[in-house]
């Protein structure tokens, strides 16, 4: 990779924290970029680290050992019977999708002695292609999630449908903080709504005006993938 790229890398970085408000957590989604790519993001500040794939996260890791201090989000759907490998490989899973799905890593992380920090997706306009709740399968599935008690249950997590105008994106984003804060005023012992995961490249400065707490950028800030 020429310096030139590299270069381009960083000042993609700047560019966007100028536009992000602190509060915002900047995850650079690496999935399919170069472990070159990300060492020179993680040298323009970058600590977190989006990743799709368990093969390819792992061999990622493996090949960054000598950076401790980066917290590796999962943004892919999660199999259920990848819960394990799952949760050796990262600190946060931000793809939660089923009441299944949660049973199972609470379990796993009770054997495991660990306490992973997790959101759920959620699905608040159709769409086949994406996972996750409705709002009312959500509000159905809150006492059983709150029986989750090896899981730090964060907050809300979604992806926009294809082919929104901006209007009807940021009226979902502006929704999905909505429905968050309706679930933290029913006082779940074990559910907190304190981080919202909402905004890619196409859609962020919505996310951004919706209240988003996290954004997951990747084209915009590594280029496009091959």
């Amino acid at each position: 990779m020429s310096s030139s790229q590299l270069s381009t890398i960083t000042d993609r970085i700047a560019t966007v924290r100028q536009q992000l408000p602190e509060t915002v957590r900047l995850i650079a989604v690496s999935k399919q970029v170069p472990v070159e790519a990300m060492r020179e993001a993680y040298s323009a500040g970058i600590r977190d680290f989006g990743e799709s794939r368990l093969p390819e996260a792992a061999l990622k890791q493996s090949q960054l050992q000598d950076l401790p201090d980066i917290t590796w989000h999962l943004i892919g759907h999660l199999q259920t019977n990848k819960a394990k490998k799952a949760l050796e490989h990262f600190q946060w899973i931000h793809s939660l999708d089923s009441l299944k799905l949660a049973q199972t890593l609470d379990r796993l992380a009770k054997s495991m002695s660990i306490n992973p920090q997790v959101l759920l997706q959620v699905k608040l306009l159709p769409d086949p292609n994406k996972y996750g709740w409705t709002e009312e399968e959500l509000f159905a599935d809150l006492p059983a999630l709150n029986e989750c008690q090896n899981l730090q249950i964060k907050g809300l997590m979604t992806i926009a449908p294809l082919n929104l105008t901006e209007e009807e994106t940021l009226k979902l984003f502006q929704n999905t903080g909505s429905l968050a804060a309706k679930i933290q005023q029913q006082n779940w012992s074990h559910i907190q709504m304190q981080d919202l995961s909402m905004g890619m490249s196409d859609d962020y400065h919505l996310a951004v005006q919706g209240g988003t707490t996290m954004v997951r950028l990747g084209r915009t800030l590594f280029g496009s993938r091959s």
